[in-house]
C-alpha cells in the first residue's frame, strides 16, 4: 500500500479540519466550449471524443495508464481521452514543481499530491481554479459524498472557504486501530530461528543477539557468510527504523512529531533520541544492519530485491507487510515481531500523525478549457464502486459482483496484492468510506488481517496524535521554509549517526544548529493549530 495511504498515510498529509466553508457564491469559470457535445449527465460524456492533458505519478511496477483496463473503460464509457504524462513516483514532486513553476500546464494533475502549501500558492496566484461551481452542477457523486461526510468537506475546505482540490483515503478501522495507526511492521525469520533453537525477541537485546547469530551461524546453510541480519530504508513512510527507537522511551516517526498530554514534542531533541542512536549505531558497526539502508533510499525495490534472492539471505526488515518483500513463496518463513522492550524495560509505539484521507488529490488548472468536461470524468471516479476499482483493480481482474457487492477474486498464483495493486489500479482519487465496506466493496484481505495486526500495537502507542492540520497561509509559508531545512539536516544527520557513530561529540553544536533553522518557532506553529483543532471540536 502506497502511501500512498496511507499511504497514506498515511504520509505527509498537511491538511487539515480546522475551517468550515461552504461553495462559492461566485459565478465559476467554468468554459463554455462547445456545449453542443456536452451531456450534463449520464454517459458518454461527450458526443465527440475529447482530449484532456492530464499528469499524475505513477508507481515503479504500473504501465501507462492508457494501458490499464480502468482507463480504458473509462474511456469507453466517457468518450473522454486522457493525454497521460505518467512520472515516476520518485521524481514527481520535483517535475511537477517545474511544470508549475513553467507555466507549462496540463489540464489538470491526478493523484496530485499536491500539499497545503501548493493548494495556498496556486490557488491565490490563479494557477488551479475552484472547483465548487463545478460539484455543484457537474459533480454529483462528489456532492453526495461531501453532504454524507460533512467531515470531509470541511477538510478540503481551504480558509478563503473554497475548494481547489479532491480527497482520497480509505477508512479502515478507526482511532489507534486504523489500518496506517502504526505503519512501521518488523518481521523475522522464524524458520532461521527455529534452526538455530532460539525464540521470537521479546527485547532490543535479545534482538541483537539474533542478529548476532543470523550473522555468524550460517542459518541458511549453504556454507557462506551472505546473511543479511536486518535491513530497512531510512525515513521511508513505512520501512524505517525509528519505532525501535521507542526501546528508550519515546519512537520516533518520520515526521519526527509527537504529542504527550496537549503538547506537541520534536522526537529528535530528545535524550531518548540520542540514547537509541547511541544504541543502534553500535549494532551497524557490529555488522548487524545493512548499511545500504542509509543509502539505497529513493526506491524500495531495493528492499524487495533482497528478499527475493536466488538463496535466502534475509534475516528481518520494516515494511508494510511481509509478502510485497520476500514473495508469497516465503512469507510463511517470517513473523510479525511486537514493540520490543529497550533496556530499562521501555516499550513505546508513536500514533503516526494525520488522517485516513489526502486532500490535494485532484486539481484542475487554469490552462483547462473544458472544466466542465474535466469535472464529469474525475466525478465517475467517486461512484463508490468506482472508486474501489480505482483503488485496487478493476472488475474481472482484482473483483468479482456477488449480491451487488464487489468481492476480492483470488490472486494469480505467486503474485503478491501489493505488487498486482500496482499494475492494474492507478489509486488516484475518490474515497472509501467505513460504510462502503459494508455495502459496497470487500475489503482486500491484507487489509483484514493487518488491521487485526495492529491490535498487538495499540496498547503501547502514543495515546494522543496529530490530525490533519489546517495551517493559515502565513503558517504554511513560514512552517514550510523552516521544515524544509530542518528535516533535511536532522535526517542527514540520524544517517550519518547511525552509520559511523559521533552523536556524544556533536549532540550539542546540533541542538544549537537546529535553534538557527528555527526549531522553536516551528513547534510553535504546530502549536498553536493542534490547539485551534481542539478548539473547534
Amino acid at each position: 500500500m502506497k502511501k500512498r495511504v496511507l499511504s497514506i498515510i498515511f504520509t505527509g498529509i498537511i491538511v487539515s479540519s480546522t475551517f468550515l466553508g461552504g461553495c462559492s457564491t461566485k459565478e465559476s469559470n467554468v468554459s463554455k466550449s462547445d456545449v453542443s457535445k456536452f451531456n450534463v449527465t449520464g454517459l458518454p460524456i461527450v458526443k465527440q471524443k475529447v482530449t484532456l492533458k492530464v499528469v499524475s505519478p505513477k508507481a515503479p511496477l504500473a504501465p501507462s495508464y492508457n494501458e490499464m483496463t480502468i482507463f480504458k473503460k473509462l474511456e469507453e464509457q466517457t468518450n473522454v481521452h486522457i493525454d497521460w504524462n505518467n512520472i515516476p513516483d520518485t521524481d514527481y514532486q520535483e517535475k511537477k514543481n517545474l511544470l508549475l513553476a513553467s507555466g507549462d500546464l496540463p489540464d489538470a494533475f491526478y493523484n496530485a499530491g499536491f500539499s497545503d502549501y501548493d493548494l495556498v500558492k496556486y490557488s491565490q496566484d490563479g494557477t488551479i481554479i475552484p472547483l465548487d461551481d463545478l460539484i455543484d452542477k457537474y459533480m454529483p457523486n462528489v456532492k453526495k459524498l461531501l453532504e454524507k461526510k460533512p467531515e470531509i468537506k470541511k477538510f478540503i475546505t481551504s480558509p478563503d472557504g473554497k475548494i481547489y482540490s479532491l480527497p482520497i483515503g480509505e477508512e479502515m478501522g478507526s482511532g489507534q486501530g486504523a489500518i496506517g495507526s502504526n505503519p512501521y511492521f518488523f518481521f523475522i525469520n522464524k524458520k532461521w530461528l527455529d534452526k538455530l533453537g532460539m525464540k521470537i525477541p521479546t527485547t532490543l537485546d535479545e534482538l541483537h543477539d539474533v542478529l548476532v547469530a543470523f550473522k555468524e551461524k550460517d542459518p541458511n546453510g549453504n556454507g557462506k557468510k551472505d546473511e543479511n541480519p536486518m535491513s530497512f530504508i531510512h525515513m521511508w513512510w513505512c520501512a524505517d527504523i525509528g519505532n525501535l527507537f521507542g526501546g528508550f522511551g519515546m519512537a520516533d516517526p518520520n515526521d519526527h512529531l509527537i504529542v504527550r498530554d496537549g503538547k506537541v514534542i520534536y522526537t529528535a531533541v530528545r535524550e531518548e533520541y540520542k540514547e537509541a542512536i547511541q544504541y543502534f549505531s553500535k549494532w551497524v558497526q557490529e555488522g548487524l544492519i545493512d548499511k545500504e539502508s542509509f543509502t539505497l533510499t529513493k526506491d524500495p525495490n531495493a528492499l524487495f530485491a533482497k528478499g527475493k534472492t536466488s538463496e535466502q539471505t534475509l534475516g528481518s526488515f520494516i515494511w508494510w507487510e511481509e509478502t510485497e518483500i520476500v514473495g508469497p513463496e516465503r512469507e510463511k518463513d517470517y513473523v510479525l515481531v511486537g514493540p520490543l522492550k529497550g533496556p530499562k524495560g521501555e516499550q513505546k509505539i508513536a500514533w503516526s500523525n494525520g488522517s485516513q484521507w489526502g486532500r490535494g488529490a485532484f486539481v484542475i488548472t487554469k490552462a483547462n478549457k473544458n472544466p466542465e468536461i474535466t469535472a464529469r470524468w474525475i466525478d465517475q471516479q467517486f461512484e463508490p464502486k468506482m472508486t474501489a476499482q480505482i483503488h485496487w483493480g478493476p472488475i474481472g481482474e482484482v473483483y468479482e459482483e456477488k449480491d451487488g457487492k464487489l468481492v476480492n477474486k483470488p490472486l494469480p498464483e505467486g503474485v503478491a496484492m501489493g505488487e498486482f495493486r500496482q499494475k492494474v489500479a492507478p489509486n488516484g482519487a475518490g474515497v472509501v468510506t467505513a460504510e462502503d465496506f459494508e455495502k459496497i466493496v470487500d475489503m482486500e484481505p491484507r487489509a483484514k488481517v493487518r488491521i487485526d495486526r495492529v491490535k498487538l500495537f495499540t496498547p503501547y502507542m502514543e495515546k494522543e496524535h496529530l490530525p490533519s492540520l489546517f495551517y493559515t497561509p502565513e503558517e504554511v509559508e513560514r512552517r514550510n521554509q523552516i521544515e524544509t531545512e530542518l528535516g533535511e539536516y536532522v535526517n542527514k544527520k540520524r544517517a550519518q549517526w547511525l552509520m559511523n557513530g559521533g552523536i556524544e561529540g556533536e549532540w550539542d553544536k546540533y541542538l544549537s544548529d537546529l535553534k538557527k533553522i528555527g526549531i522553536d518557532e516551528y513547534i510553535k506553529i504546530t502549536q498553536a493549530a493542534y490547539d485551534r483543532y481542539n478548539s473547534n471540536k
